[in-house]
């Protein structure tokens, strides 16, 4: 992943026409602050379409997208999958119903930020990049838990960036060639999770192009507030592994022992607590550093009992083409 210099000029010239896909999924809450994050973006009106699809959702998401839909100033087009109950599937949807060059990704409960699609598209001016990933930081949050995942940067796209195999970008913020999936097909519409990961590694592993990181393309999603959140996100984490491992080979995970939870958490009661205590009576620790080990810890077990209890389903492996 490299960060080749763009020439200004060029980019400026450069104003490809985009399509934004967002699966949405009972979002009928979220769809307000979407929609004016939409309004907001600065990238021009006339080069860029929304297909916002509805999957099979119990609340009033359709109907609310379609009203959204009427006398805009931009132009949102309303879409359905009702066949199969997957984000996957939504996107792919929106993705063969798109006119434009570069395919944006992006979900209903993500704000983006307004210079987002102008600055998530500039390193495509480059021929040989395929797919930018933007940065995903995290809203404001008020919980302990929403404190902790933004103090350990849970959602960055640099832990993925980062990934091992190879590197790839989250959907909550990417951008990809629609050339791409003329060549190596959609997302697998009865993937559940890890969907990201096999598209990017699918497109890199055929060496169409590059990949490469835009960090102030920006969106915000908000962290998990609950431990029953929490603990869902992780346990898909593990699944997600899983299903990564089943199609591509990847590592997995190494679970801790029980030696080795025992050890962590006898160091954390015995050396961290009165660090922390003493620290916090000076205000230079709060309760997010005293209790970020047994946080961890919670997570960890999660993710591997997700990592542990997934089987890929035969129909994931599938492919959907255009």
């Amino acid at each position: 992943m490299n960060h080749q210099p763009v020439d200004a000029t060029a980019v400026t010239r450069f104003l490809p026409m985009v399509s934004v896909v967002v699966p949405i999924y009972n979002g009928e809450a979220d769809l307000p602050e979407l929609i004016n994050c939409l309004l907001s973006q600065t990238y021009p009106k006339d080069r860029v379409e929304y297909l916002l699809v509805d999957n099979n959702s119990s609340d009033r998401t359709l109907t609310i997208l379609k009203t959204s839909a009427e006398n805009c100033p931009i132009t949102i087009r309303p879409l359905s999958e009702t066949q199969i109950q997957s984000s996957y599937a939504a996107r792919n949807t929106g993705i063969r119903a798109a006119t434009g060059e570069i395919m944006i990704f992006t979900d209903a409960d993500c704000r983006p930020q307004p210079q987002w699609l102008n600055t998530l598209i500039q390193p495509f001016v480059n021929p040989e990049v395929v797919i930018v990933a933007g940065e995903i930081l995290a809203l404001l949050g008020t919980t302990l838990l929403e404190q902790h995942a933004d103090r350990q940067e849970t959602l960055s796209q640099k832990h993925t960036l980062n990934h091992s195999f190879r590197p790839y970008g989250q959907t909550a913020n990417l951008a990809i060639r629609h050339i791409a999936f003329k060549k190596v097909g959609l997302f697998r519409p009865y993937l559940t999770t890890g969907g990201d990961a096999d598209i990017c590694w699918r497109i890199l592993g055929e060496n169409i192009g590059r990949l490469e990181f835009a960090p102030n393309a920006i969106v915000q999603h908000r962290h998990r507030a609950t431990l029953q959140e929490l603990q869902s996100q992780w346990r898909r984490y593990g699944r997600s592994n899983r299903y990564l491992h089943e199609l591509h080979g990847v590592d997995l995970m190494r679970e801790m022992t029980p030696k080795e939870y025992g050890y962590r958490l006898a160091r954390w009661l015995l050396k961290e607590v009165p660090r922390d205590i003493k620290k916090a009576l000076v205000q230079q620790a709060t309760l997010v550093d005293l209790l970020s080990t047994p946080i961890g810890l919670f997570t960890a077990r999660a993710r591997t009992a997700g990592q542990r209890d997934a089987k890929l389903p035969e129909n994931a492996k599938i492919i959907a083409r255009l």
